[in-house]
């Protein structure tokens, strides 16, 4: 916002005369009034004169800038008056008060009375802008000497390339929140008077990237993350942690603490005194962000892998051999071989990001041979007699061997800390990587009887399912993914049915991606079909959701089920469930973890998939359009 938006010409009284602070600041109140600023003159006077009481606003070099904040201002707004004769002002050089500017602010959150406080101060530095004000004939030249000096410091601003803020965006799987929050900080950023840049860590890397000098220049640091976000580069800036989804949903509330005297300077664990001073995240944040970070590095080989494996079955010949289907033709052995390389390798990747989540760098190399120890099965009686049969402990193996692996590696960090630091560059590259391999061998070794057995004993419960049972698992995870539409509980059924298709379920990765592509589908249908329950906005952006659900990002419905949540949630999980459990009955398979509509020639049983997702959309549809009420727009 800036000054002359605050500022009308009826606002403003040149050659003025005042007999006294009080009477110069009834006069400025009085301009005030007259622009529609206030519902309570003599309330917001008060506020006024109590603040002078605090100490004077006469900041010397014959400025005054009087100001208050109440519920007694409808709008924000300035008014202003030149006394060239002067007025004392109790001014802290001592001097008349000659140019004088009164700041009238709601009592809200945005403290938009101090944002131009510290923009008019600025200027008002400047000798030769004083003086131009002073000399003005009209309001309006006195209104076109602020926005030439205004305009000419925000393009030195721009042209210089200082952000005020900057931030970075992260969420597990890198499409929609990522960048969603991104742009409500930056606009946010822009209503409030702040220049944010934001960094975006997505499917397609790192974008936006922040050089030296635009951190060095930089007042705060937004982290919206929930992935594992390395911050030593911000060492000694005012930073604060966030959910992606606060990015999203609370962008106003993160710009304004990062800004407040309650943001607390980052120090960098690299540095001599490790007190990250950061707020503390809770064990459970941390505990799924490593989880997070691991899932998020695994999906483009599940997808790869899987999506690859998918075509090879589409383009063999099952009546050649059907115990190698997949493989009976050399360009389907070409896609299966190429797939299923790329697919063994995601309990390894899990892993060793989950590792690396934990204890940075020195964890990959030991969560990688965890998690490749829990794919092989092998147990310390598998050692001494060949002819013990090896149990893959799997995904289920995997997790743990990433989380113990990390941790294993910062036990070793406190273990060795007494090594003086001339000895410092042999941990990351002999210590840790050696005494960590050994002890996550050991460890997995030990644990992989039993994590074996209990992945053996589900996945046998998984496959001895009645088709009643399955088609309730079905809902279940299916509905689990509209409960907070890429939140904890999406992530955890998204998860549970990713690590699925590494032990063959392909049919719970089905009912999964079904269930998340039917919230966004059933607010495109409800714009199209009931556009009076819906208001002019959301309407339009509504149909967009058309895209959004056919290419499985349920989080195109946020906004919505923000804005009614106790109507739009409901709805999106029972039309969910519906669908999760139709696609089980009909015995859909998917073996790509992610792709909507892209994917559908590799899904199995593909037409009734889409009569199941249809039918849970329409479901979720007329829910809404039942509970919620007509606001047309005319």
């Amino acid at each position: 916002m800036k000054i002359t938006d605050l500022l009308s010409k009826d606002a403003i009284k040149l050659n003025g005369i005042a007999n006294s602070k009080q009477d110069a600041i009834n006069k400025l109140v009085d301009l005030m009034a007259k622009n529609g600023n206030l519902t309570d003159k003599e309330k917001y006077t008060q506020v006024v004169l109590k603040r002078e009481e605090e100490g004077s606003t006469g900041i010397g070099e014959g400025i005054a800038i009087p100001h208050g904040k109440t519920d007694a201002v409808s709008k924000p707004g300035l008014s202003a008056m030149v006394i060239n004769d002067g007025v004392e002002f109790d001014s802290l050089d001592g001097q008349p008060a000659k140019l004088l500017f009164l700041i009238a602010a709601p009592n809200t959150k945005d403290n938009v009375h101090l944002d131009v406080l510290s923009r008019l101060s600025t200027l008002l530095m400047d000798t030769e802008f004083r003086k131009s004000l002073m000399e003005a004939k009209t309001p309006e030249e006195f209104l076109r000497y602020i926005d030439i000096a205004e305009n000419a410091k925000l393009s030195q601003t721009k042209k210089n390339d200082e952000y005020e803020i900057l931030a970075i965006t992260s969420c597990p799987t890198g499409i929609a929140h990522t960048y969603m929050a991104a742009e409500a900080l930056e606009k946010m950023g822009e209503q409030l008077g702040h220049k944010v840049k934001v960094e975006t860590h997505g499917s397609s890397g790192v974008k936006n990237k922040f050089t030296k000098e635009e951190i060095k220049n930089a007042k705060a640091v937004i982290i919206a993350a929930d992935t594992k976000i390395d911050l030593s580069r911000f060492d000694g800036k005012k930073l604060i942690k966030a959910k992606v989804a606060d990015g999203i949903n609370r962008p106003q509330e993160l710009i304004e603490r990062v800004l407040s005297s309650d943001a607390k300077i980052y120090h960098s664990s690299n540095k001599s005194q490790n007190s990250d001073s950061d707020e503390k995240e809770g064990f459970g944040t941390k505990i799924y962000k490593h989880l997070m970070n691991g899932v998020t590095h695994m999906l483009p080989f599940v997808v790869g892998g899987g999506i690859l494996i998918a075509i090879a079955f589409l383009l063999d010949d099952y009546s050649i051999d059907p115990s190698n289907f997949g493989m009976n033709t050399p360009i389907a052995a070409f896609f299966k071989t190429i797939g299923g390389i790329a697919f063994d390798f995601m309990l390894c990747i899990l892993s060793g990001y989950i590792a690396m989540s934990i204890a940075d760098r020195p964890g990959l190399a030991v969560g990688f041979v965890g998690g490749a120890v829990a794919k092989a099965g092998t147990t310390f009686a598998s050692l001494s007699n060949p002819d013990v049969t090896l149990v893959s402990s799997g995904f289920l193996g995997a997790l743990i061997a990433g989380f113990i692996g990390g941790y294993v590696v910062l036990l070793l960090r406190k273990v060795f800390s007494f090594l003086p630091k001339s000895l410092e560059s042999v941990k990351p590259i002999l210590i840790y990587p050696v005494g960590g391999i050994l002890l996550i061998g050991l460890i997995m070794l030990a644990i992989n009887p039993v994590v074996g057995a209990i992945n053996t004993a589900l996945n046998n419960f998984l496959s001895s399912m009645s088709e009643v049972n399955k088609v309730i698992l079905g809902a279940i995870l299916a509905g689990m993914m509209s409960v907070d539409l890429g939140g904890p509980v999406n992530k955890a059924a998204y998860t549970f049915g990713t690590g699925m298709l590494a032990e063959g379920h392909y049919e719970i990765m089905a009912a999964v991606m079904i269930g998340g592509m039917v919230a966004p589908l059933s607010i495109a249908l409800l714009a199209t079909f009931f556009p009076k329950k819906l208001p002019k906005k959301e309407r339009q952006a509504g149909l967009l959701n058309y895209v959004m659900g056919l290419s499985f990002i349920s989080e195109g419905a946020i906004p919505f089920a923000s804005a009614d949540p106790i109507r739009v949630l409901p709805s999106c999980i029972v039309g969910s469930a519906v669908s999760g459990a139709l696609s089980m009955a009909f015995n859909c398979t998917l073996m790509a973890p992610h792709g909507g509509i892209f994917v559908l020639p590799l899904i199995g049983n593909w037409f009734w998939y889409v009569v199941a997702l249809v039918i849970g959309s329409v479901i979720a549809m007329g829910i809404m359009a039942a509970l919620k009420k007509n606001v047309w727009e005319k």
